[in-house]
């Protein structure tokens, strides 16, 4: 049987992208859904199958059973699947981070940045994206996982990864639905710390604005023109999943794209991009801005606090590396990204101690 699309992850990330595909198909698409979860992945099937079936589209969906994390995982299911797309949505931290409280461990990362997490988001990517490289070149990967930092980090280590979901694409789309929006093709540049103060209330909206374009012409103030948009607490899954639902079909059915995506070929940050029918990938930008410049602002976001990648080496920067150091975490001062599973095992041990300490 062919497998036109490979999900990995059984989380509501994963089965975001999944129902979606099913509800909207419009060209025949095979999906397979990889993962341990056996209940999951056969609600995954029927509901995805049962949605198909109710919209009248022509998506099919599968369930591969799998540990993503047990040695050699991503070259078995590559060598007995053979997608021609995947989409990687699984990890060993949950987004749920972002809105959890009470413990040392959330409580560093709501002071310190997500980033602290990225080495944890990079684990099943990075296999997954070295398995592509060593069996089946060229194949798109489409990571999920905090693709803003993680991509940068895959590319470092020579692998290929097409772009990411979510992130500046949950703005993008936030604006492009929004009443009263500017008129003109919007466009975006939002690095995933944008989006924090999205989740407040209009009136208290402070910290890291996107630029946003309305044709070649920026918006001044995003936050006085888009007032009435607002993210929930939570992940935003309703649209950050759904987000890439329309690129993935668009890749299975060999046409062209334009819209937005975080890491496009492994840059930092989030832009808009457009996609080639032969499936390559380059960014969109207004006339008024170069590549040079949206690469350097996106990067700029991770240089004051976060994880940068330069060279083959990872840096912690501000904040979090001071949080780090002060942990004891003996990561603190970066790694070598080849260094990657040993650098996660030690930062497993952290979050470990730090989950059982009260906040």
């Amino acid at each position: 049987m062919t497998t036109d699309v490979l999900i990995t992850g059984t989380g509501l990330f994963a089965g975001r992208i999944a129902l979606d595909i099913a509800a909207t198909a419009t060209e025949p698409v095979s999906v397979v859904i990889a993962g341990r979860n056996l209940d999951r992945l056969h609600w995954l099937q029927t509901a995805g199958n049962a949605r198909a079936a109710m919209f009248g589209t022509p998506a099919t969906f599968r369930a591969h059973r799998i540990d993503l994390m047990e040695e050699g995982a991503s070259d078995r299911l590559l060598s007995e699947l053979k997608p021609r797309i995947v989409v990687q949505a699984a990890s060993i931290q949950t987004s749920s981070v972002i809105s959890d409280k009470g413990s040392r461990w959330t409580q560093l990362v709501a002071e310190g940045g997500l980033s602290a997490t990225a080495v944890f988001q990079a684990l099943i990517s990075s296999r997954m994206a070295a398995a592509i490289t060593r069996l089946c070149p060229g194949t798109p990967l489409i990571n999920c996982s905090f693709p803003d930092v993680v991509n940068g980090m895959i590319t470092a280590m020579g692998h290929d990864v097409l772009c990411g979901t979510g992130n500046v694409a949950i703005l993008s789309n936030v604006f492009r639905g929004a009443p009263g929006r500017p008129g003109g093709t919007l466009r975006v540049l939002a690095h995933y710390q944008c989006l924090m103060p999205w989740r407040q209330p209009a009136a208290d909206r402070t910290g890291p604005a996107p630029r946003v374009f309305a044709d070649d012409t920026e918006i001044p103030d995003p936050f006085e023109t888009f007032a009435d948009c607002k993210l929930t607490p939570e992940p935003a899954i309703e649209i950050s999943g759904a987000s890439g639902v329309t690129l993935i079909l668009a890749l299975a059915a060999r046409k062209e794209w334009a819209g937005h995506v975080p890491g496009p070929n492994g840059l930092p940050g989030g832009y808009p991009v457009k996609v080639s029918q032969d499936g390559a990938m380059a960014l969109d930008l207004p006339n008024t801005v170069t590549e040079q410049e949206a690469i350097a602002w996106n990067d700029a976001f991770e240089h004051k606090g976060g994880l940068t990648v330069s060279g083959g080496r990872a840096q912690y920067n501000g904040r979090l590396a001071e949080l780090l150091r002060a942990k004891g975490f003996a990561h603190a001062d970066g790694f070598d990204v080849a260094d990657l599973e040993t650098v996660c095992t030690g930062m497993l041990d952290l979050r470990d101690r730090l989950m059982s300490e009260t906040a």
